[in-house]
């Protein structure tokens, strides 16, 4: 059977997974975890992917990505080609180290994110790399130690995942940690990882042709985690191309081209946004700028952060404000 095409675009959610070839090690010992973290460190930033779960195992490896202004395809094939080549000449060893091509799952970010990061961080504890959460709350080799504060890697975003439990850090930290001790009696999810597809249904195409009421409930399979609500707006919106973002910047959108609408919009200048002023006028240009070139462009909230000189956090609100003002004046960045 062919491989279905995967579906991307900049500011989807993906669950991304690698397996070592005949599930053997892709991480031998700290040096290969080091190595493949320097390469996150570097390949992130460049692509504007932002990463919201990891962990790395011995012979595999979990992430939670939303797609920057580079294909997910593309960060991937640079960032395991890299690793591989690295990993053969440091071993000396030859041929693939990964099984196949990479997994990836497009995932409904309201349902789903909370659940995913939990899931991934909670993976050295089910492979019994770590004996308990205290030890995982320490563990360099997986996301959940920047969430709770005690490592720091500056391409993990933190605050987004945070601002799901609280606005205050602290708080958001100990209801987040809670949180992932209740998913430990949960065990394995393999609804989370793909399968889980009601193929009685006859596949995707019956889908599409059938009534949202008569199906229920679909998790993704292969491709996509959701609600059936979800799917059937994931199929329809691209033609299983999904490629919006990249259509704007092809007709010439960029944070220019947003800060000249918002200004437009609310009779401002460029000034009036990257101001500190909480004048609502202003404070409503600014979230919009922060939806349409997070959501709309696919420019991560790190990158937006640092150029409105305003925390990670701030512009996950903004985000959030701006897209309910969208709704509200029933606006779109093309006109």
């Amino acid at each position: 059977m062919p491989r279905s095409a995967r579906l991307d675009a900049p500011g989807v959610l993906h669950h991304v997974m690698i397996r070592g070839i005949e599930r053997k090690k892709i991480f031998r010992d700290s040096t290969d975890q080091d190595d493949f973290l320097s390469r996150l460190e570097d390949l992130i930033p460049k692509t504007n992917m932002s990463c919201y779960a990891w962990a790395l195992l011995s012979n595999h490896a979990h992430f939670l990505l939303r797609t920057g202004d580079t294909p997910l395809t593309t960060f991937m094939r640079r960032l395991l080609t890299g690793y591989a080549g690295r990993f053969n000449r440091r071993h000396k060893r030859n041929g693939p180290l990964f099984q196949n091509r990479f997994k990836s799952i497009l995932c409904q970010e309201d349902e789903y994110l909370k659940e995913l990061v939990r899931y991934i961080h909670l993976n050295p504890l089910r492979a019994n790399i770590v004996s308990n959460t205290e030890d995982l709350n320490n563990y360099r080799y997986c996301g959940h130690s920047a969430l709770m504060g005690k490592k720091g890697f500056e391409w993990q975003e933190t605050g987004y995942v945070l601002s799901y439990f609280g606005k205050r850090v602290s708080n958001a930290r100990k209801l987040y940690c809670e949180y992932v001790k209740e998913g430990i009696r949960l065990g394995r999810r393999p609804e989370l990882v793909g399968g889980g597809l009601i193929r009685s249904l006859g596949g995707w195409d019956a889908i599409k042709k059938s009534s949202l009421k008569s199906i229920g409930r679909v998790k993704g399979d292969d491709r996509i985690l959701g609600d059936s609500e979800f799917v059937l707006q994931v199929l329809k919106e691209a033609d299983e191309k999904f490629d919006r973002h990249y259509e704007l910047k092809q007709l010439g959108y960029n944070l220019q081209g947003v800060e000249k609408r918002v200004c437009k919009m609310f009779d401002l200048s460029v000034g009036d946004i990257y101001s500190k002023s909480r004048e609502k006028a202003k404070t409503q240009a600014r979230s919009l700028f922060c939806y349409w070139s997070v959501r709309e462009l696919g420019y991560s909230m790190l990158e937006i952060a640092r150029r409105l000189g305003i925390s990670q956090p701030g512009v996950v609100y903004a985000v959030r404000r701006g897209e309910r003002i969208a709704k509200e004046r029933d606006v779109k960045l093309t006109h």
